[in-house]
């Protein structure tokens, strides 16, 4: 078991959702917080509640999607706390679109954050990583990167990358101190859905008025939830987890019928879909 007790923390995204349950869950467990997110207000906000439950903590304003800010990232970790034992790259957005009618700034601007913010991630921080004993590299995926939906290519396609790079990097980092943990959560309660670009819904056939309530209904776990099953994973060093009975299920589906399990549960999203419009 790895005690998280007095270890330097870095989680990025950690202005709300599952980043904002991790700093606090971290918090609780006396680890030393290096938090960054774009969202200035956000971040002042859970790093006055991290230091009302005792712990250290410092923050950054930081654009995950421009690589530089990382790497100023890491060189700011290392001066306030030292270097780095867990690094969790949680930040990450979505965006609604048809492939046909998708504007490639917005593919990028998501491909930005959500593939290439972990590889900086990474890279910013392994050489402190590597100088710790025993460390971790905590990479958010998704049940995504195994199932596929319409109009969420771009997520499928980065959360899949994610996926394939945590793997290939693991391989890398046998025979050190280094674990490398991917995590695939399922529906999860957060603003992802409410802060992403809709940039084309016909294909749903919803309003996004409708298409956030949808999801706020269909999502079966909270933050502070998924947060604890990363926190007990990082202490047992895991490589690998699924949040949520909804991603164990997509997951068993994926590995029984690679071939058909998009399709199948893209029939079961239309008819929930349906039946959201058929009530009104």
């Amino acid at each position: 078991m790895q005690t998280l007790n007095n270890k330097v923390v870095v989680i990025t995204g950690a202005a709300s959702g599952i980043g904002r349950a991790l700093a606090l869950a971290c918090a609780q467990r006396g680890a030393r917080l290096v938090l960054a997110d774009l969202n200035a207000p956000g971040l002042a906000e859970v790093s006055s509640q991290v230091e009302l439950l005792g712990a250290s903590c410092h923050s950054r304003v930081t654009d995950t999607g421009v690589e530089a800010e990382i790497w100023a990232l890491a060189d700011f970790c290392q001066s306030a706390l030292g270097p780095a034992d867990v690094v969790i790259n949680n930040a990450g957005v979505s965006l609604v679109s048809s492939v046909e009618n998708m504007k490639i700034s917005d593919a990028q601007w998501l491909m930005d954050i959500n593939f290439w913010g972990v590889v900086h991630g990474c890279r910013a921080f392994l050489p402190q990583l590597r100088t710790r004993p025993k460390a971790t590299l905590v990479n958010i995926s998704s049940i995504f990167a195994m199932v596929s939906m319409p109009t969420q290519s771009m997520y499928n396609a980065a959360k899949a990358a994610v996926r394939a790079f945590s793997d290939a990097l693991r391989e890398e980092l046998q025979g050190t101190g280094i674990t490398v943990l991917c995590v695939h959560p399922g529906g999860i309660r957060t603003n992802i859905v409410n802060k992403a670009r809709m940039a084309d819904l016909s294909l749903l056939a919803l309003s996004e008025t409708q298409m956030r309530t949808l999801f706020e209904q269909s999502a079966p776990t909270t933050p502070e939830q998924a947060a604890m099953a990363i926190v007990r994973a990082i202490e047992r060093r895991k490589t690998r987890l699924t949040i949520g009975k909804d991603a164990k299920i997509a997951d068993l589906i994926y590995r029984l019928f690679p071939a058909r399990a998009s399709a199948w549960l893209s029939q079961l999203g239309r008819r929930r879909r349906e039946a959201a419009v058929a009530k009104g």
